[in-house]
C-alpha cells in the first residue's frame, strides 16, 4: 500500500534530514557496555562516600572481572546553579573533595568513570541541564576524565527536536577529542532506533524501569521487535537492571538478566552493593550468560515465538550457534507452575535433521545432543537459557537473524516484495 501524500511528504523530509547527520566518533561499545549506575538504588541521594565505597565493592566482589567496568553517577551531583563562568559545579556538600578527586579514585581502582546530564534546560531533579551549553559541559566532563555520559530527556519542549538536542551533545563530545561513551536516556521518544545509530552508543527504548515484575515486563515488551536496529557501537537499551533489589523474586531476577543479555542490552546494576545477596551476585556474574551479551558477532536476540504467556527468544552467536531463552510469563497464582517450552531447529534457521549439543548457560553444564527441537520445563516467572551448537557448522548458520523479512517501500514502484526494510531510508529502485 502506498503512503498517503501527507505521510509520504513527512517521511521524505525526515529521511532527508536524517541523512545529513554526522556520526558519533568514539569507537566505543563494540559490545554492550556494562557497569553500575546510582539511580535505581539511591535516586538523587548520592555522595562521595557512596561512589568510592561502590567502586571498592565492585572490585572486592569480582564484578569488575565479570565485565562491569563503568561506575556512573546519575542525577543529583551538582549545585543548583552554574558558576559565574557558566560551568556546572559539583555539590560542595556531597562531594567535598571535588569531582576530579572522585574521578581519580574510580580510575585508581581500575574502573571507568561516568557522569550524568540532561538534553533539556534542567535535569529531572531540577539541576542545571546542558541544552545550550553542550560544548562547555562536554569539555568539563572531558577535563574530569569522564569516560561515560548518561544524557537524560527532562525539561525539553517538543518544539526543540529531539534529534537536534542529542546531536548537539554528540558533536560537543566529539570535539573534546576524548572517547566518552554516549548513553541516550531519551525514554524511546522519537523512535530513536530509527536514527540514533549515528548519534549515541545506546538509546533508551522505553520509560524508566520499575522494581517490579510488571515494570520489567513493560520494558521488555517495548523492546521486542527492535533487534534489527542494534549493532556494534549502537544498542537498544530497555533500562537498567533490577537484579539485587527487593521487587523481584530470585527466579524473576534470573529471567530478567537472561533476557537483557539476549537482547544485547547494556548491563547496568542498580542495587545497593553493600547489601547484595549471594544469589543476586551469582546471577549478575554468570559468565556464560554474560558471554551471550558480549558475543563478538554483535547481533541482538529477539522474540521468535509466542503462545499466550509462553515465549521463546533467540539470537545468533559467533560461529553459528544460537542463544535461546525459554520464558514462562504465566500468572503466579496458577496451580501448574511449570510449563514445557519448546524451540525447534526450523525456528532457528537450522535443518530439522541436524544434531546439536545443548548447554545450560545458568548451570554451566551440558544437557546432551538433540535433533529437530529442544524442550525444557520452565518454572513460573523463570527462564531457561541454553546455547545450541550444531555438531557440523556451516557458514550460513551465522547469517541467520531473529527477525522476519519486511517489505521495503520504493519511490517508484510502491512495495518491493523481495527486499528488507531499512528504516529511515527510502530506496529508489
Amino acid at each position: 500500500m502506498l503512503l498517503p501524500q501527507s505521510s509520504f511528504t513527512l517521511t521524505v523530509l525526515l529521511v532527508a534530514r536524517l541523512r545529513g547527520l554526522a556520526a558519533l566518533d568514539n569507537g566505543l561499545a563494540r559490545t554492550p557496555h556494562m557497569g553500575y549506575n546510582t539511580w535505581n538504588c539511591f535516586g538523587g541521594n548520592i555522595d562521595e562516600e557512596i561512589i568510592k565505597s561502590t567502586a571498592d565493592i565492585m572490585i572486592q566482589t569480582g564484578l569488575d572481572k565479570a565485565g562491569y567496568e563503568y561506575l556512573v553517577i546519575d542525577d543529583g551531583w551538582s549545585e543548583l546553579d552554574r558558576g559565574k563562568d557558566g560551568k556546572i559545579i559539583a555539590s560542595k556538600e556531597r562531594f567535598p573533595s571535588g569531582m576530579l578527586n572522585v574521578s581519580q579514585y574510580v580510575h585508581s581502582r581500575g574502573l571507568k568513570f561516568g557522569m550524568y546530564s540532561d538534553a533539556g534546560s534542567k535535569t529531572c531533579l531540577g539541576l542545571p541541564g546542558s541544552r545550550g551549553n553542550e560544548e562547555l559541559d562536554a569539555q568539563y566532563f572531558a577535563d574530569l576524565g569522564v569516560d561515560f555520559l548518561k544524557y537524560d530527556n527532562c525539561h525539553a519542549p517538543a518544539s526543540d527536536w529531539i534529534v537536534d538536542r542529542y546531536s548537539a551533545m554528540r558533536d560537543a563530545l566529539n570535539k573534546t577529542g576524548r572517547p566518552i561513551l554516549f548513553s541516550m536516556c531519551n525514554w524511546g521518544a522519537g523512535d530513536p532506533w530509527k536514527w540514533a545509530q549515528k548519534v549515541g552508543n545506546s538509546w533508551r527504548t522505553t520509560q524508566d524501569i520499575e522494581d517490579s515484575w510488571d515494570g520489567m515486563l513493560r520494558c521488555l515488551d517495548n523492546t521486542i521487535g527492535l533487534s534489527r536496529y542494534a549493532q556494534p557501537g549502537a544498542w537498544n537499551d530497555p533500562d537498567m537492571l533490577e537484579v539485587g533489589n527487593a521487587g523481584l523474586l530470585e527466579n524473576e531476577q534470573r529471567s530478567h538478566f537472561a533476557l537483557w543479555c539476549l537482547l544485547k542490552s547494556p548491563l547496568f546494576i542498580g542495587a545497593d552493593l553493600r547489601k547484595l545477596s549471594k544469589s543476586a551476585l551469582k546471577i549478575l556474574t554468570a559468565g556464560e550468560v554474560i558471554a551471550v551479551n558480549q558475543d563478538p558477532l554483535g547481533v541482538a536476540g529477539d522474540l521468535i515465538w509466542k503462545e499466550g504467556p509462553i515465549e521463546v527468544y533467540a539470537g545468533p552467536l559467533k560461529g553459528g550457534s544460537r542463544a535461546v531463552v525459554l520464558f514462562n510469563r504465566h500468572s503466579i497464582t496458577t496451580q501448574y507452575p511449570i510449563s514445557n517450552v519448546t524451540v525447534t531447529w526450523e525456528q532457528l534457521g537450522y535443518p530439522s535433521d541436524m544434531k546439536a549439543d545443548i548447554r545450560d548457560l545458568h548451570a554451566e553444564r551440558p544437557l546432551g545432543t538433540f535433533q529437530d527441537s529442544f524442550t525444557a520445563g520452565v518454572d513460573i516467572h523463570d527462564a531457561v537459557m541454553v546455547k545450541i551448537s550444531p555438531q557440523h557448522v556451516k557458514q550460513e548458520y551465522e547469517e541467520w537473524r531473529p527477525w522476519p523479512q519486511r517489505q521495503r517501500f520504493s519511490l517508484n514502484s510502491g512495495v518491493h516484495p523481495a527486499g528488507y526494510l531499512q528504516e529511515g531510508v527510502l530506496s529508489k529502485e
